[in-house]
């Protein structure tokens, strides 16, 4: 009876050290001098296509492909376009040709309708003339540099230093205009999408330093990946708590969106990862001090 009294007393005193245990060591240490949001990083996407209509003759990068502004992605079949902008440079020819004779005529017939050599009506024909082969070298004018700016559009470029996210057509396929060809993610600028409670609203800034930390180890510092950040917008309005967001507050509270630009961003950070962000509440730390 003794040893069952003994062993029921050491479970009861087992069970509250586990107990006073999940209670006091599980939690997480809070610091009273930083603030700790959770976000997401978050990049611009954009998704790539031809200015004109046309069958694609090339495609020149492949899913994970990295580009620089003004690499050549794809090009479409500009046979077509191009005969329109080699007709379109005779028109012009032949149309200056036409503006500079009828230029010369007016200008003589002026001249010569001074001494009366030539009537008034042939010098009101003549500057007509003139003025209709104008608009037409300026109409000529304008059809070159459509058709000159259709056969730069057969070719596809990167818009900006970036990674091929997705390649959406094949070689062959016609495709018309806005048709997306590939969707590529943005360098720069990578930032991360938190929220931040009303009551630490009045503890950030414009341009406040975060330090970033992201869930993968670091083989170098055997410690989490860690960036450094600047908030770059906080929202005027404010918003339930996405139910996506990890928080340990009330998931129905008011809360304010928050961008954190990522100083140097490297390849390591993608679309989507969640992230820890530090926050260090500096001044209030010295007037403690």
């Amino acid at each position: 009876m003794i040893k069952k009294i003994i062993l029921f007393l050491f479970l009861i005193s087992l069970s509250c050290y586990g107990y006073w245990y999940y209670k006091n060591q599980s939690k997480e240490i809070v610091n009273p001098f930083e603030i700790t949001l959770y976000g997401n990083i978050e990049i611009r996407q954009i998704d790539l296509s031809f200015q004109v209509a046309g069958k694609i003759t090339a495609l020149f990068k492949e899913e994970g492909d990295e580009v620089k502004k003004g690499d050549l992605l794809a090009t479409l079949d500009d046979q077509d376009y191009n005969a329109n902008y080699v007709k379109a440079q005779a028109d012009l020819e032949r149309t200056s040709a036409l503006k500079k004779d009828a230029l010369q005529k007016y200008n003589r017939n002026r001249s010569l309708a001074k001494t009366g050599a030539v009537s008034k009506e042939t010098l009101e024909t003549s500057d007509n003339t003139k003025d209709r082969t104008e608009a037409e070298y300026q109409a000529a004018k304008a059809v070159l540099t459509l058709a000159q700016n259709q056969l730069y559009y057969t070719k596809l470029y990167a818009p900006d230093d970036g990674t091929i996210t997705s390649r959406v057509l094949e070689n062959g396929t016609n495709v018309t205009i806005g048709r997306v060809v590939y969707t590529m993610s943005k360098t720069k600028p990578i930032w991360v999408r938190a929220y931040i409670n009303e009551t630490d609203l009045g503890n950030i800034q414009y341009g406040q330093e975060v330090d970033v930390f992201t869930d993968t180890i670091d083989p170098n510092t055997n410690q989490n990946r860690q960036y450094k950040g600047k908030i770059g917008y906080i929202s005027p309005v404010s918003e339930f708590t996405p139910k996506t967001v990890q928080s340990t507050d009330i998931r129905t509270s008011l809360v304010y969106k928050t961008r954190v630009y990522i100083d140097e961003p490297d390849p390591f950070l993608r679309e989507g990862m969640p992230v820890t962000l530090k926050i260090k509440l500096e001044h209030k730390q010295e007037q403690d001090q």
